[in-house]
C-alpha cells in the first residue's frame, strides 16, 4: 500500500513524530514533488505517489532513534505497517547520500545496501539535503555540513549531477526557481 498524505500523517501521529519532524517532512515533500514533476516533464518516468509517500515518511524512524540508523528504523516501521516496499526502501536509503555496505557495517548497521538507486529514492534523498529543519536551503549548505562531518561529498555531488543529467538542468536551481514562482 502506498499511503496518501493523510495516511502518512496518521502514521507520524501513531509513532509520535514531533511537530518539527512533520514540518521537515512536509517541506522535503514540496521539494521532492517539484523535482519529480520537473523530471516527468523532461520525459522521465517517476511515480509521484511513491515520491510523495517516501518524502512524507522519510524521517519517521527518528521516533525510534536520532542516529544514522533512523532510515533503517523507519523502513522497519513501514514494512510492519504493510507499506509498499518502494516507499520503505526510499526511507531506508535517504540517509546522507546513501551508505555502502562497508560504511553501514562500520556504523553498526545491518549488512544492507543503503545507496539510493531508483529515481524516486534519489529524488527523496536529494530533496532531504535541500531542507534544513523546516526551510529550503541552498545545496551548498549540506555540502559544507558533509565536509565538516567528513561524509562522502563525492557521492553527494554525484547524486546532484546524476539528477541534473536526467533533468537537463541543475536540480538545485530548478527547485529553488520553481518554489520561488509558486509563492
Amino acid at each position: 500500500m502506498i499511503p496518501s498524505e493523510e495516511e502518512a500523517l496518521a502514521l507520524h501521529r501513531k509513532y509520535g513524530s514531533s511537530d518539527i519532524i512533520v514540518r521537515h517532512c512536509r517541506v522535503v515533500t514540496r521539494v521532492a514533488l517539484t523535482l519529480a514533476v520537473g523530471l516527468q516533464n523532461a520525459g522521465r518516468e517517476v511515480d509521484l505517489d511513491v515520491v510523495r509517500a517516501a518524502a512524507l515518511l522519510h524521517d519517521i524512524g527518528r521516533t525510534v532513534t536520532l542516529t544514522v540508523g533512523h532510515g533503517l528504523e523507519g523502513s522497519k516501521l513501514l514494512e510492519r505497517e504493510g507499506i509498499d516496499d518502494r516507499v520503505a526502501q526510499a526511507v531506508r536509503r535517504h540517509v546522507g547520500a546513501g551508505l555502502s555496505k562497508e560504511e553501514a557495517k562500520a556504523l553498526g548497521l545491518p549488512d544492507h545496501d543503503y545507496i539510493p538507486h531508483t529515481l524516486e529514492e534519489r529524488i527523496v534523498c536529494f530533496a532531504d539535503k535541500m531542507v534544513g529543519s523546516d526551510r529550503v536551503q541552498p545545496f551548498g549548505e549540506e555540502v559544507s555540513r558533509f565536509v565538516r562531518k567528513r561524509h562522502d561529498v563525492e557521492r553527494l555531488m554525484a547524486l546532484k549531477k546524476g539528477l541534473g543529467r536526467e533533468l537537463g538542468k541543475d536540480p538545485e536551481r530548478f527547485v529553488l526557481g520553481n518554489l520561488k514562482e509558486s509563492h
